[in-house]
């Protein structure tokens, strides 16, 4: 019995000497800052093309989603975004995104894969053509 109560003794000294594990953080943007937002201030969308989507966050944030494969469903007339997110209700990655495009309430969804997810900077955000910013 002593045995294992000073095997159990030194095994949680050993524990509570140990640093503490800590998570790598996300990479921090070209911009600076972790492109991370909540979910409920998604705004609007734009997509200039087949493989890029221009969203708007609040009202002065913009990010860049950049798909893995062509997604022509984009530029269908009334084209909408059917979001589910992973996780919990914050967006910080490519990862996070489960994004399909329908054309119409009962049209059928198209699966487009998010491959990265870039926060703009303003000055990047300004150089967006207007017919292209949400």
């Amino acid at each position: 019995m002593r045995f294992a109560l000073a095997a159990l003794a030194s095994a949680l000294g050993l524990f509570l000497a140990m640093p503490p594990a800590v998570s790598d953080p996300a990479p921090p943007q070209p911009s600076g800052r972790r492109a991370c937002f909540f979910v409920n201030n998604f705004e609007n969308w734009r997509a200039p093309d087949a493989k890029t989507i221009y969203i708007r966050v609040g009202l002065h944030e913009y990010y860049r989603l950049d798909l893995a494969a062509s997604c022509p469903a984009l530029l269908w007339p009334d084209s909408h975004l059917v979001t589910k997110w992973r996780g919990s209700n914050v967006v910080c990655s490519a990862l996070d995104w489960d994004l399909k495009v329908s054309q119409g309430p009962q049209g059928i969804s198209t699966p487009c894969i998010v491959k990265t997810m870039t926060a703009l900077t303003p000055q990047e955000a300004a150089a967006i053509p207007k017919k292209f910013k949400p």
